[in-house]
């Protein structure tokens, strides 16, 4: 990647995080940090084991590729080159609106110079297709979780229903994507966009070689490499179940009663309400109050949903840091990494 592209990356993050850091209230996170103690560490470093789950199943993805012959493509990226890029894209999504704005373009600019545009670019559709899809399943999980632990009561019972009927159309609306591709399907979308008609189809007409490319090995993963898409999908899903025990350590401190499914259960609500909030950086204010009302739900008290939520954001905000200064650095981690620029332009 270029540097001036490097930079923008970065001092668009950094001034994301900048306003962020502006919404805390300095005095309560270090009363919440010395009260959580050791169990925040704990936080920490379980999402350095999560980011490290999201690594791989990316890492399977790209080994699952294929060139057009069906021979495997000779260039490999190194895991722990891998591992950095999953911490500063999901740093970026995390601190700009929109959530997929900052870290799949980063992405594919950084693999793009060692393994080419287009192998960078279906990968990296594949791992943000294949993270938001493990959410949907997620979601079904504690639906049925709670149908199974809790009192279910009329209101509840349509509100269940309609987030389920929604997680099915959406699973149906990836297996299809997975099946044929959405690459060309979501560039012609840009285009009813108004003011990008005309750019956009000159676009397509353009690399429209390209996009099909990119669509058949987005198809290639579900329909030659089965095991593979079931592989990335089940590491997806359990880092969504895993990330749980955050909500679990930080409950220990003000709740010891609560137990794991709970934690499960808080999250998903908390997930489903802050990611409908995307256009938010760090979905601010949507996290924070899907743990007051998840944590009432569940006979929890309003102090224990805002104990919760502060430890969960400035453990967010320590790995957005760490993903920003990756960013930085990267110039000198590159060096030491394979490069062939002569696939991109970038």
């Amino acid at each position: 990647m270029k540097k001036k592209y490097q930079n923008i990356f970065f001092f668009v993050g950094i001034l994301m995080f900048a306003i962020m850091i502006t919404q805390l209230d300095f005095h309560e996170v270090w009363k919440g940090l010395c009260r959580a103690g050791y169990w925040f560490l704990a936080s920490v470093f379980l999402w350095a084991f999560l980011y490290g789950i999201n690594a791989e199943s990316w890492n399977i993805i790209l080994r699952s590729q294929r060139n057009p012959d069906g021979s495997k493509p000779e260039k490999q990226v190194p895991f722990g080159y891998l591992y950095k890029l999953t911490i500063s894209g999901f740093s970026l999504n995390d601190a700009t609106p929109a959530g997929l704005m900052g870290g799949e373009p980063y992405r594919i600019m950084s693999l793009a110079p060692i393994i080419g545009t287009e192998r960078a670019t279906s990968s990296v559709i594949l791992f943000a297709m294949t993270h938001i899809f493990s959410h949907f399943w997620f979601w079904l999980l504690a639906i049925f979780l709670y149908i199974i632990t809790q009192t279910v009561t009329t209101a509840m019972g349509i509100l269940l229903f309609a987030v389920g009927t929604f997680c099915c159309l959406a699973i149906w609306f990836f297996m299809v994507g997975y099946r044929k591709g959405l690459a060309l399907k979501c560039i012609e979308l840009v285009s009813h966009i108004p003011g990008l008609k005309r750019k956009t189809l000159k676009f397509i007409a353009k690399h429209l070689q390209q996009l099909d490319n990119i669509d058949n090995q987005i198809a290639a993963l579900h329909a030659q490499s089965h095991g593979s898409f079931v592989s990335a999908v089940f590491l997806e899903l359990s880092c969504r179940v895993l990330s749980a025990f955050e909500i679990y350590f930080a409950l220990l401190v003000v709740a010891p009663h609560a137990s794991y499914i709970n934690c499960i259960l808080i999250l998903a609500f908390t997930s489903l309400l802050a990611n409908a909030l995307f256009f938010m950086p760090m979905q601010l204010g949507g996290r924070e109050g899907g743990f007051l009302l998840s944590t009432k739900g569940l006979a929890m008290t309003t102090t224990d949903g805002i104990f919760v939520a502060l430890i969960i954001r400035v453990r967010e905000c320590i790995w957005i840091a760490i993903g920003l200064l990756l960013i930085k650095f990267e110039q000198r981690q590159k060096k030491k990494s394979p490069q062939n620029s002569e696939h991109s332009d970038f």
